[in-house]
């Protein structure tokens, strides 16, 4: 039996495979490709644009797949979620779906656009947005490139951003947000009802969170002398509480954590102020918690 997934292609390929590669799966694909090759027998991938896999799941041509809560809102998919899985293609932090409109234009709010004409890729969810609000305006569908058709052949957009500068790039404000989203990993209900692929996305979600919750985080190894073992310790962050163990030198402690790598700069001085000794920092593939 195998699970038929479908991967994300475009901007969050090669994030995703990265993931992929930290949980413990090596992906690798040819650039003309949409079959990507996978070392586990067990799981099928595709590459598929991450607006499509909703559609495909729907209709059962494949049993799980990862993409973005806002393609999933836009077609209004009926599935099971597994894991929301914080990572993007140049960072953690999750996007936004914006309203969007020149600086200097008039349209400031939702209401500015009574008889407007929006161009997005993320038409029904702009247009049951709109509806909320009791707007009615035009929303055209648009194959990208959004930021181009304002003034000219559009009033405004709805796109998505990570960081906002191809916007400011063009001399775009985000008027408002409409929803922030992450990647999901979602599986249709006839997969989740099946046990044997439920066990198996249930065990593929479990090593693909553990890999994104390791991503900013380090282990911190060290000796200790008893007599500053308290000093020492009162200092060290950790996850849970530090690990101690004793050493062959009874008077020394081996002490090990889990911390932000953005703490280390600021704390292994401390740490050597405070007695520690033989400090060992190591990258962390997967944290479980």
């Amino acid at each position: 039996m195998q699970l038929k997934i479908g991967l994300p292609k475009g901007s969050l390929q090669e994030a995703t495979f990265q993931m992929f590669d930290k949980a413990g799966w090596r992906v690798r694909v040819d650039s003309r490709s949409y079959h990507p090759v996978i070392d586990d027998e067990e799981i099928e991938p595709l590459l598929i644009r991450p607006q499509e896999i909703p559609r495909y799941l729907e209709d059962g041509l494949i049993d799980a797949g990862i993409t973005g809560l806002d393609w999933l809102e836009d077609c209004g998919l009926k599935a099971h979620e597994v894991a929301d899985l914080r990572y993007a293609k140049t960072s953690m932090n999750p996007i936004r779906i914006v309203l969007s409109a020149k600086a200097d234009s008039p349209v400031k709010s939702a209401a500015d656009l009574q008889g407007k004409r929006i161009a997005t890729e993320y038409v029904r969810l702009t247009e049951r947005w709109l509806a909320e609000r009791g707007v009615s305006a035009t929303v055209e569908f648009s194959w990208g490139a959004c930021e181009m058709k304002v003034p000219d052949l559009a009033d405004a957009i709805v796109v998505n951003t990570e960081t906002g500068s191809s916007l400011r790039a063009h001399n775009l404000a985000i008027i408002e947000t409409l929803l922030v989203s992450t990647p999901r990993l979602v599986a249709n209900e006839a997969a989740w009802a099946d046990e044997w692929k439920r066990r198996k996305i249930e065990n593929l979600a479990l090593m693909l969170v553990g890999a994104i919750q390791a991503g900013d985080l380090v282990g911190l190894k060290m000796n200790v002398r008893k007599t500053d073992l308290e000093k020492v310790t009162s200092i060290l962050p950790a996850l849970q509480n530090p690990t101690l163990s004793a050493l062959a030198d009874a008077e020394w402690m081996a002490v090990e954590t889990i911390l932000s790598d953005r703490q280390v700069r600021e704390l292994i001085p401390e740490l050597v102020r405070a007695g520690a000794r033989g400090i060992v920092e190591y990258p962390l593939n997967k944290v479980i918690p």
